[in-house]
């Protein structure tokens, strides 16, 4: 059975926000930003181990694991049939453990 990809609400609304803010900007930058960001996310379906522990996760049993692209970091649990979002921060922001 192939994992799901799914989105918690507050990394779902933290990326709209970003790629609006980005847009003022930059229309063509906001859209690649979000393309490599949902690329990404995508391919970890394939390889959920591929990107190392979360190392703001206390006590990670493994299933946390995060991965930082184009000054975003995104945190993500691994279960046997999902991928599921759960922050998307950008890697200025100050880290919080959980």
């Amino acid at each position: 059975m192939e994992r799901v990809i799914v989105w918690n609400k507050r990394p779902s609304r933290f990326l709209a926000q970003a790629l609006k803010r980005i847009s003022v900007d930059s229309l063509l930058q906001a859209e690649r930003v979000e393309e490599e960001l949902l690329n990404t996310i995508l391919g970890v379906i394939d390889n959920p181990e591929k990107y190392p522990l979360d190392k703001f996760k206390k006590n990670n049993p493994g299933q946390y694991r995060a991965f930082e692209k184009l000054s975003f970091r995104v945190t993500y649990k691994v279960t046997p049939t999902q991928i599921r979002i759960l922050r998307i921060r950008h890697v200025k922001q100050e880290p919080k453990e959980y």
